[in-house]
């Protein structure tokens, strides 16, 4: 069974941990594959209604959330869309991009903090310690995306991701 997530703020980062009960390939294929994506994304009662990747440095992640789950209330029937533009990629290490709010056309949302999310896979055994450093430009965007609710997206995330690659 996977771990619970270990979650602090250093600064103007929110960094996560993680270990996975499964082999590192799948869980960087899961991570970086549409349509592995479109298995876990998102926190419960959210699933990606649009998923395009194109894995190459400059390349660009995009998608869109959509929340399906009617006891969520206000937000059944919402949608939210990001766009990640990869910088590094180290197939099994490594993966560096930078995260925007952005619409269905793949525009920035300049009013939205941007952030670059720097994940990195280690090998425990059999299982895959993921760790996540988000780096926000200040710690007031750090701040207003918490107040937003991303640690708990985040962390729901990050648990249908465990019962992911555990099925597999």
């Amino acid at each position: 069974m996977s771990s619970k997530p270990i979650v602090h703020v250093e600064g103007r980062e929110f960094v996560m941990e993680q270990i996975f009960n499964a082999p590192k390939e799948l869980v960087f294929q899961a991570f970086t594959e549409a349509e592995r994506l479109k298995h876990w994304w998102g926190p419960r009662g959210w699933n990606l209604s649009t998923c395009k990747v194109d894995l190459r440095e400059g390349g660009i992640w995009h998608y869109c959330m959509k929340c399906e789950d009617q006891a969520q209330g206000e937000f059944y029937g919402m949608e939210s869309w990001g766009k990640g533009v990869y910088r590094e990629i180290i197939p099994g290490e490594r993966l560096v991009y930078t995260d925007y709010f952005s619409d269905a056309e793949g525009n920035e949302a300049e009013e939205m903090p941007a952030t670059e999310v720097i994940l990195e896979f280690a090998e425990q055994d059999v299982k895959t310690k993921v760790t996540s450093r988000s780096v926000f430009e200040s710690e007031e965007g750090l701040n207003s995306s918490l107040q937003m609710g991303m640690e708990q997206g985040i962390v729901e995330t990050w648990e249908r991701l465990g019962e992911y690659v555990e099925q597999q």
